[in-house]
Order: C-alpha cells, then structure tokens, then sequence
C-alpha cells in the first residue's frame, strides 16, 4: 500500500515537473519569436498609406528614379548615400539637388586597374577648354596611353559642383597605378572665374590643357551645337550683333564670349604660371594629331606611346579616328555629335568677327608664345 502511493506521488509530480519545463520553454522561445517577426516586418516593404502621389513617389524613389521619372543610379541606397531624400513640406523652399550619383554611370568607369588595384586620387592633369575646341578627341586620343587613367563624361566639379567636396570629387576619379596620371576635361572650366582659383586651392602643381580654335570657327560650331538641340532659336546674324546697323558685337553672347581666349587666360594666370599650362591647337589636332599628341605627352612627362600609327583619317566624318580604341580592339570615332555641318553664315557677319577677334588674337599670340594662324 505504502510503495503504491509512492508510485502515484511520483507520477502526479512527474506531471507538475513537465508542465514547468514546458512553460519554462515556451517563456524562453517566446522572446525569440517575437524577435524573428520583427525582423522580417522590417525587412519587407510596409504598405504606403497617403495619397496616390505619396504613395507613387515612394514607388519612384525605392525603384531607382526621381518624381519626374529620369533613372537614377544605385536607386534608394545610392540617393540615400548622397542625402538626397529630402521631403519638402507645402509652403517650403526647395531642397537643394542631390550630388549627382556620377560614379554609377559607365561614362565615369574611366580605365579599371588590374584586379581593381591602385587607388582614387584627385586629378593631376586637367583640359579645361575651350568648347568646341576638340578637347573631346582630345581626351580620347590621351585615354589610349597606359599611363593616363581619365574620367569619361564631364564632371563639372570646379564650377557647376564645387560645394559637394573634394571627397566627393576623388570619388569620381578612376583608380590609379603608382606612375599613372589621373585626367578630367570640363571645357567650361577655362570661362570659369572661380575655377583657376578652386584648382589652385586643390593643388597648384596641377597641370591644365587648353585646346583652342580660330574664335569665329569655334562660335559657329557652338551656334551649330545649340541649334540641333533648339531649332527655333535666332539667326547666328541676330545673336552676333547688339545692333546689325552700327556693327556692335554682343559680348554677352557666350558664343562670342569664349573665344576671347586672351581675357580669360588673364584670369589664369593670376594663379598658375604659363609653364604648367599647354595650349593645343584644335586644327593641328585634326592635321596633325600624332604631332599635337607629342606635346601634350611631353607636357605631362611621359613617354611618347600615342603615334601616328594610332590614327587614321575618316574623309567621311573630316577627322582623325582611332585605329584602336581603349579597350577594343576595333576603330573608334567620335560620335555624330562631332563634325556637324555648319549653317552657311553671312560673309560679311564672319569678317566683322575676324576684325573683332584680331587684336585679342595676337594679344593671345604674345601671351603664349605660339602663332595659331587664325588671322590668315
């Protein structure tokens, strides 16, 4: 009798000693899982309560575009990066425009060092002008040097993005090798007037490239550029003159303005001295580009690789091509946004221009020390 109620008292405490165990384990798990549902309620993408335009512009900017719908790079992560998710209440100012996210964009990949070795450092080199000089072809002849690693697209950092820093400046540049020469070229540098300043201020050992052009030649090719994109703008005549009858020049014209090589070289030169700026000739760079290329190698100290096997003469186009581009192994010419056809122009419009470029001509003759044969 005795050993039969031990029996039932340990089967009755058995039981108490499980159910603890389970309340114990159910106490322990349940933390557990309430952890787990909240991550994956994190994880995934809450429902958008608001409007249908909150809810789209949501849409937009986790996709990988902004409210107007242009793409952009890295999506939410690259905008978040670059702070650029900034709401705007009704009533307030607008925000100031994101960095652009320039280093997602192919044109900005530059040359890739082997096994992504090397290192971004800010630019050594720069062409800072002029527009419509050539500085494009340019750029393209130099990116076949091994020794010249060169952002691709315009960065426009020395005069349209200054305020997002150096860091962010070097981020765009493509990494480099011990020896090599990190380049950009923004052609608007050059009539820029805080650019020579800002560069200096980066460092004053930087070595600028400026390609120029006969001044009435380059306006026409300006004229001719904006006028693909905007057809019914004024005649090239109504936009030269202040006043057609008196002969007056519009200075104000950008067009015109840029070709006065020798005012803006002025401003440069408060900065930098003339031996660490080369000026290339945008019509020996298409006479002559192996010629031209010597010197702008020679100018940045290195050996002359980029010869005249490199180039041949497209009759079609009316320049020099590569025989072989950066990385392929196929001819490479400019785009056909290069070599448009110019619209015939008034003859007597064109000599009142070479009479107002003559005397800032030879004043820039005098100043660099090399005849460009532009009054001829």
């Amino acid at each position: 009798m005795a050993f039969s109620r031990v029996r039932k008292l340990d089967a009755r405490s058995r039981g108490i000693l499980f159910r603890k165990a389970v309340v114990m384990l159910c106490s322990l798990l349940a933390p557990l899982i309430l952890l787990h549902l909240l991550a994956e309620r994190c994880a995934s993408p809450s429902p958008v309560r608001g409007s249908p335009r909150t809810k789209r512009l949501v849409s937009e900017w986790s996709a990988g575009s902004d409210p107007a719908g242009r793409a952009v790079a890295g999506g939410a992560l690259a905008r978040a990066r670059a702070g650029a998710m900034v709401w705007q209440l009704p009533g307030e100012s607008p925000a100031p425009p994101a960095p652009p996210d320039l280093v997602a964009s192919p044109r900005f990949a530059g040359k890739v060092s082997p096994l992504g070795e090397g290192s971004k450092k800010l630019p050594q080199a720069l062409i800072i002008g002029v527009k419509k000089g050539g500085t494009r072809a340019l750029l393209e002849f130099l990116r076949v040097h091994p020794d010249i690693r060169a952002v691709g697209a315009e960065p426009h950092f020395f005069d349209r993005n200054y305020d997002y820093g150096l860091e962010w400046y070097r981020d765009l540049m493509p990494k480099t090798l011990e020896g090599q020469i990190t380049m950009e070229k923004t052609p608007s540098y050059f009539v820029t007037r805080e650019a020579p300043a800002r560069i200096s201020a980066m460092s004053r050992d930087t070595k600028l490239i400026v390609v120029v052009r006969d001044p009435v030649t380059r306006a026409i090719s300006d004229y001719t550029q904006t006028l693909s994109k905007k057809p019914d703008i004024p005649s090239f005549e109504s936009l030269t003159f202040k006043n057609r009858t008196t002969g007056l020049i519009d200075t104000s014209w950008s067009a015109v303005q840029i070709g006065i090589y020798a005012k803006h070289l002025d401003n440069w030169l408060q900065y930098f001295p003339m031996d660490q700026i080369l000026f290339v000739s945008g019509e020996r760079l298409i006479s002559d580009p192996a010629g031209e290329l010597g010197r702008v190698q020679d100018f940045l100290g290195l050996k002359r690789i980029i010869t005249d096997k490199h180039f041949y003469f497209n009759q079609t186009k009316g320049f020099p091509c590569l025989k072989k581009a950066e990385g392929s192994s196929k001819p490479h010419c400019l785009g056909k946004t290069k070599g448009r056809t110019h619209p015939n122009i008034d003859p007597e419009v064109v000599q009142r221009l070479r009479d107002f470029y003559r005397p800032f001509n030879m004043k820039f003759y005098q100043m660099t020390g090399r005849f460009f044969g532009w009054d001829n």
